[in-house]
């Protein structure tokens, strides 16, 4: 689990590093993609189901609502 753990902050951690150059579109796309994952994971560990399942519904549905708000902000 601590293996996991590092390789999430990991990943957050260089993605914010490469937001510098996106659109909004494409920032909200990823902000939403990342939040979604992460509320996705943590619904699917309450409700007992599979935390990846959830990570990746959760991160498909946060990525479409994160692409339409950003492509407003243009």
């Amino acid at each position: 689990m601590k293996n996991i753990n590092l390789i999430l902050a990991v990943v957050a951690a260089t993605g914010l590093i490469g937001c510098t150059n996106m659109t909004p579109q494409q920032q909200g796309t990823v902000s939403g993609a990342a939040i979604g994952a992460a509320g996705g994971a943590g619904i699917a560990a309450i409700a007992g189901g599979s935390g990846w399942t959830g990570a990746a519904v959760g991160a498909v549905v946060g990525g479409v609502a994160g692409n339409i708000k950003g492509g407003k902000q243009q």
